[in-house]
This record gives structure tokens, sequence and C-alpha cells, in this order.
């Protein structure tokens, strides 16, 4: 087992491509087989697996949470950040990924993504390899 802790420096909102991250704490655990989990700390940011070829489809992503979650001013949170933690926790806080012959099992368009809410802001993820 082994657990590492990556640092990111975020935007006021995005989907920043973490895959790399990923595969280099795989890649070092020597792990061949397992699974391995992201994990987000944070309330206003978040894990996902999407597309990794075409860059509209962060654009797109964005716009979509925008749409579905836009800011209101009938919200009473104080730090004026509820449509964050929305899209946060629609998105979720991890991700769980097969490990296979020491690879991440990623479809051919798949990458891993941090999701920022509530940037910019200096943010951390982990990554458990069992």
């Amino acid at each position: 087992m082994a657990v590492r802790k990556f640092e990111i420096t975020t935007r006021r909102q995005d989907l920043i491509n973490i895959t790399h991250f990923v595969s280099e704490a795989v890649r070092e655990s020597g792990i061949t087989e397992g699974v391995c989990t992201v994990f987000c700390p944070h309330t206003t940011a978040a894990i996902t697996i999407n597309e990794n070829a075409d860059p509209d489809v962060v654009h797109d992503l964005l716009l979509g949470f925008d749409a579905a979650f836009p800011d209101r001013p009938d919200f009473l949170h104080a730090e004026g950040n509820s449509a964050a933690h929305l899209k946060a926790s629609t998105v979720g806080a991890s991700e769980n990924i097969i490990i296979t012959e020491g690879r991440l099992l990623l479809g051919i368009w798949q990458g891993i993504y941090f999701c920022e809410f509530d940037g910019p802001r200096s943010r951390s993820f982990y990554v458990y390899i069992a």
C-alpha cells in the first residue's frame, strides 16, 4: 500500500488533468495489480474521470455546471460559494481506477481530472494504491 499527496495551484474554475501525477504514483508504488483511489479533501473541489482528447469538453463541462448550479442571491452560506459546494457534491470527492500490469486501466479517451469550483487556491489531492 502507498499513499501520495500532490499539491497544485488552481484558477477560479477549472478541470485540471492530473492523470500524469496519478500514473507516476502507480509506477513508483511498484504495484502491478490492484486499485488506485484518487481523493480530494476539499468541499468545493472534486475528482472525476472524463474525456482528455478534446479540450472543448472541459469548457462544456464547466458551462454545464454553471447552468445547472448558478450562484443565487438567496443562498445563505456566508462565504458565498454555495454553488461550488453543490458542484463538488455532485461530482464527488474520489475516483477508483483499476491497476493492471502496473498501469491505470483507463479508456483510450479517459483522463483523471481535479475539478476546481472555488479558486484560485492552493489545493491538494491524495493517491492511495493497494
